[in-house]
């Protein structure tokens, strides 16, 4: 609608102006990050060439046209897309995908080839974003193509990481296990004792962890949907369990190459290819050496334990649970409660590592939740703790390995306490102060929600 000043020219409603005047500054972000994105994933595709490993190019065919390498991520990524459809869309899309993956599955059942889904849904999500793009207008076309974006990008995204694992293994031939074996002695040595604890408890609550362990995007879309389940009628979180996951992706694996580990399982258990120090996990600990250096390794093993995402990625998934449903504030902690123990239980982290995933965690929580508040005192205090917390733990393994072996009350006192306030400053900065409102709301479960 247009509106006239006082000498008769026409001009638009000050909302318009602005709603125009933010696409204009969004539309080159928005062509930034597509760009960016192509040239990472072709960046990726030619370290793999190099190195003999599945690109991430030749991953994402496979989605379309092969054999996908994981059932659950296309669809975690579609299912999340379909959040900013129309019911109508959502379930002729979900059909159709679902229809694509039985041909496909019966295509590769008749050849021979392992069973496995997903080329429908990656399939369908490119139709569904083409389709946005040329022919839908308006909000509908913005929403839409919103929800695709983090869908494609959740899928993307897991395709670098796999190449990122590769790399791990290919630049840093030596790992720094032996150092994390003496430091988390000051925790108890966790790992040995939650492995031993599921050897005896049995198949089934091992199967049961396991399976909670490698499904993690499962349960992180029905957070994810929950919280996102407002965008067609225009409301949008100013903050949402995908970015956090986002973020947790892009920071972590960094450390890969910097703190180097593989886990217990494999540094000192059945798994280590012949390159373990001691095949004694997890019945028992190794003693504690007169000196420690790092060890070698396998040019293939991925040096992915330090921090433990899989702990980051639970743990920001029980904090977005929280102001959910009780089913989704049950279901986040047993999540969570789940993934610790397989962490620990199937040896692929030692215990301290979850200690550093979880500052990370909260460090980063602390950085992208509540925009709108700014950078206030509270905040940078927190941060800056965090990353305090998560670089002073790093450097005591690092250099104070055997201190904390030989004096492990002292020093898991040190890091526990230090954790402990980490997560009351946190609870304290971000979930405290809400309750007192969440009183007089009427509708406590759209506080985190906005117009916009």
């Amino acid at each position: 609608m247009l509106i006239h000043d006082a000498q008769g020219r026409s001009t638009s409603p000050p909302e318009r102006v602005g709603l125009a005047r933010f696409q204009q500054r969004r539309a080159p972000a928005v062509w930034c990050g597509i760009v960016a994105a192509i040239s990472v994933l072709v960046a990726g595709q030619i370290v793999a060439a190099h190195i003999h490993a599945l690109g991430p190019l030749t991953s994402l065919f496979r989605d379309y046209a092969g054999t996908p390498k994981s059932a659950t991520t296309p669809w975690a990524g579609f299912l999340l897309a379909l959040v900013g459809m129309t019911t109508r869309v959502r379930v002729t899309a979900l059909a159709a995908a679902v229809g694509l993956d039985l041909v496909f599955v019966t295509i590769r059942t008749l050849e021979g080839r392992p069973f496995t889904v997903g080329n429908g849904p990656t399939i369908v999500l490119t139709l569904l974003a083409v389709i946005a793009a040329l022919r839908w207008t308006g909000t509908r076309r913005r929403t839409a193509l919103h929800t695709i974006a983090l869908g494609a990008l959740l899928i993307l995204a897991t395709k670098v990481g796999e190449i990122w694992l590769d790399i791990t293994a290919w630049t840093c031939p030596r790992v720094l296990d032996p150092y994390v074996q003496l430091a988390d002695r000051a925790l108890g040595s966790p790992s040995w004792l939650v492995g031993h604890a599921l050897d005896v408890a049995g198949p089934v609550p091992l199967g049961l962890v396991r399976w909670v362990y490698f499904e993690l995007p499962v349960a992180a879309i029905v957070v994810a949907i929950w919280q996102l389940r407002g965008v067609t009628t225009g409301l949008w979180p100013r903050h949402h369990l995908v970015r956090t996951f986002l973020t947790l992706g892009l920071i972590g694996p960094i450390f890969y190459v910097v703190f180097p580990v593989v886990g217990p399982i494999l540094a000192f258990g059945s798994w280590g290819h012949g390159m373990e120090l001691a095949n004694v996990w997890p019945n028992s600990v190794p003693l504690v050496p007169a000196s420690v250096e790092s060890m070698p390794f396998d040019d293939f093993t991925p040096r992915n334990c330090m921090p433990s995402l899989h702990t980051a990625w639970a743990l920001s998934l029980f904090i977005h649970s929280r102001r959910g449903p009780l089913w989704l504030r049950w279901g986040g902690a047993f999540w969570l409660v789940c993934t610790l123990t397989a962490t620990l239980g199937l040896g692929a982290h030692y215990g301290i590592d979850l200690v550093v995933g979880a500052a990370l965690c909260l460090t980063v929580e602390s950085t992208l939740r509540d925009p709108d508040r700014g950078w206030d005192r509270a905040r940078i205090r927190l941060v800056t703790f965090g990353i305090g917390l998560f670089a002073g733990v790093l450097l005591c393994i690092r250099y104070l390995a055997l201190p904390m072996a030989n004096y492990p009350v002292p020093f898991g006192i040190a890091i526990l306490g230090a954790f402990a306030a980490l997560a009351i400053t946190f609870y304290t900065t971000w979930f405290a102060p809400a309750r007192g409102a969440d009183v007089q709301a009427p509708a406590a479960e759209h506080a985190d929600l906005e117009h916009r």
